[in-house]
Parts: structure tokens; sequence; C-alpha cells
């Protein structure tokens, strides 16, 4: 994975408001408090929110990925350390930047970051690699290391929510979801170059998207700063989005959630997320389901649990029940002399599993007592009273010794 250049200029940290040592929760936290707070929908027409937004979702893409993230700490690590910085001393991509010969770093680092002998590739060197967009390690040490043109960035990711019903989400179902995000402009189709005509290739650089220059016994490149090093030029931009290939609009999203979705689960849509600039490849949409109580089932797994009322009867004499199950009502023995609180389970009447199948519904029946008798029912409720503790049966003989 490749350091972005224009992530050095930024402290991702501040953009979220949390310390360099935020756990993955409270990066997370703090990320959907401003995100609501900026969101373009709440905030119409404020260009200061939307440019906020945009840092805001950039930061969280970065420190919320744990690779993208150590990458990005290790890189501030070494500039703030004074290993690695421009002659200008504006560190990477500044005017006149490069390796400083003296006070940077040691000259054993050299092995290292330019991938000599003995260096076997990786570290430090793949870590700059990546920073000025190719590999460099392998080039002849006199000559400088060949550059790749960098390519235009991915788009972030994005996060949004959706709440389903609790039998929608065991059923499974399509919600539309209105999304408002930097998306494909419609004019350019993501070019950035106006309609009927195209990027063409930078003749500063020949299409490198890198200027090659000598310092001491070294050979160095640097990105082309008339084409930001994507060895293309776009002579005229595209009006509707000033050449970045990218509108800030709402849209309308299809999303299947799939049958037995749980409370809390994300749902990764590739593609869906931010459009990347000049036709990058788009980031993904992660849609986080929230599923509201059923009034009858609650849900542990793949597992439905149910409460039946029965009557003091019932559970003595024992009797069939009709119990309602998510595909209608079906019958339940419930043998004699059943304790109340007893859970009984039904096979095969719970939630979906993707392999095929379902869990169990799990019926506990609880005994009802009557608000209201009759004379006949008290008087029967008396004789039966009597013959109880005649047998000798005490509710109570073992409770609370």
């Amino acid at each position: 994975m490749a350091v972005q250049r224009e992530w050095l200029d930024r402290d991702f940290y501040a953009d979220l408001g949390v310390a360099s040592d935020a756990s993955a929760a409270d990066i997370k936290k703090a990320y959907r408090k401003l995100a609501a707070q900026l969101h373009p929908d709440r905030n119409p027409g404020d260009t200061a929110a939307e440019e906020r937004f945009k840092k805001v979702s950039e930061a969280n893409s970065v420190l919320s990925d744990v690779e993208k993230r150590k990458e990005y700490d290790e890189a501030r690590a070494l500039m703030s350390s004074g290993r690695f910085r421009g002659g200008n001393g504006g560190g990477f991509g500044g005017a006149g930047g490069g390796y400083t010969g003296t006070g940077g770093f040691d000259i054993g680092d050299l092995g290292d970051l330019f991938g000599g002998a003995g260096g076997g590739g990786g570290g430090v060197g793949d870590l700059f690699g990546g920073l000025f967009g190719g590999g460099a390690g392998g080039g002849n040490r006199s000559q400088g290391y060949t550059q790749q043109p960098q390519r235009p960035r991915r788009g972030n990711d994005l996060e949004t929510e959706t709440t389903l019903a609790f039998r929608d989400a065991i059923a499974g179902n399509t919600v539309s979801l209105k999304v408002t995000s930097p998306s494909p402009c419609t004019a350019c189709h993501g070019s950035g170059a106006k309609s009927g005509t195209s990027p063409r290739t930078c003749n500063n650089c020949n299409g490198s998207g890198f200027l090659n220059r000598n310092q001491g016994h070294f050979g160095f490149s640097e990105p082309d700063p008339e084409c930001q090093g994507t060895g293309t030029r776009i002579d005229e931009p595209c009006a509707d989005c000033q050449g970045t290939g990218v509108q800030i609009r709402p849209r309308t999203i299809n999303v299947r959630i799939p049958k037995g979705v749980e409370d809390g689960q994300r749902i990764r849509l590739t593609g869906q997320g931010e459009a990347g600039r000049r036709g990058a490849p788009s980031g993904d949409l992660y849609v986080t389901v929230h599923i509201t109580p059923d009034k009858l089932f609650t849900r542990t797994g793949n597992d439905l649990k149910i409460t039946m009322p029965v009557s003091f009867g019932e559970l003595v004499l024992g009797t069939t029940a009709k119990v309602p199950t998510l595909d209608g009502q079906v019958s339940i023995k419930i043998p004699p002399n059943t304790a109340d609180g007893r859970t009984l389970r039904l096979k095969g009447r719970g939630v979906p599993k993707r392999a095929g199948g379902a869990g169990d519904l799990l019926v506990t029946v609880k005994c009802a007592v009557p608000r209201k008798l009759d004379d006949a029912a008290i008087e029967a409720l008396k004789v039966y009273v009597e013959a109880e503790q005649a047998t000798g049966f005490d509710p109570r003989a073992d409770w609370g010794r």
C-alpha cells in the first residue's frame, strides 16, 4: 500500500480533533460527530462546511484503516525526526526537496532508502517509494531511480446508516438510500476535461509525472509541478467540476440487505463511495444496519425467542397450543406437569442461515393468572386447593433454605 504524498502535508488527527494515540473507537466516534455536523445536506450552500467535510472524510479514511494509519504515522515520525526533509525545509515534494547530505540522516541509511546491496527490499525504502509514486529500489545509485507517474487517487470510503424492522431484517429487504457525496462529474464523466476534449500527455515530463535532477553523486526524481505528478495535462478544464472530475451531488442507491442481517452489521458496497479525481476508482460505501425491536420476538444468534402465556391448567394437564412464527402459526405440544418458565424448542423455525437451514424457535411458557373469576370458578378453585393440600403439596417446601 503506497502512502499518498498529500498525507504528509496534513494533520489528520487535528482534522478529527483526536490525539495521535486515539483508539479506533475514539476515531470512529469523532468522525461520526463531525460528519453529522458538517454534512452538505445540513449545510446547503456553505462552502466552508463542505471543504471541512471533505477533510474530515479523508482523515477518517486514513486513520480508520490500520495499514494506512501505520504508514502515515511512520512517515510523520521520520519527518519530525529530521531524517528526511526537503532542501527548503518543506518536507516531501517542496522546492529543492530531496535528501540532505548533513544533519538529516546517517549515510548508512542509504542502503535501505535506495535498495542497495543487501537491502533486500521492504522497510523504509518501500515506504518512501510509495510516497513518490513508485518503487525506490533497484536503480543505479549514480543515475537515481525510475519513477512511475502518480496515479489519480482513489476516492475515500464513505459511511451511512439505515434502519430496518425486525422481520424485514430476518427476511432480507431492498432499501433506497440517499447519499450526498463527491460523485463522477456528469458533464465530463470524471475525466476533468471539457466535453469533447481529453487530457493529454504532459510535455514537461513526457508523461512520466517526474523530473530528474542531480545532487552531488546522486540522482533524484521529484513530481512535475506542472502536472502534479500525474503525467497528463488538461488544457480545457470542465467548467462544471473545475477539472477535478468530481461533483458533490445527491444520489440514490438501492441496497440489497441480505437475509438474517444483525443489528450493527456493516454492509460493504464496492465502488459506491466517494469518486476518485480525474477518473480514478471510487471508494466503497459502508452501510451500518440498525434494527428496531419486535413486539413478540427477540434474537440470539440464529435462534428466535418468544414468551407464550398459558393457564395453570394447561401446565398441569398438558395441551397443544398454537404459537406464532415468522411464517404463520404452528402447533406446539405442552407436556403434562410442565413447570412455569420452561423453554420448549421448535426446530428450524428461527433465522435463516447463509449456508442453508435455519435456527430454532425457543418458546418459554409463562403462567397467566386470571384477573377476575366468577363465583363458580372460585368455588371450584377452593375445592382444588383443599385437594392439593390433602396430598401434602407445599410450593415453598424447599424455598428460602
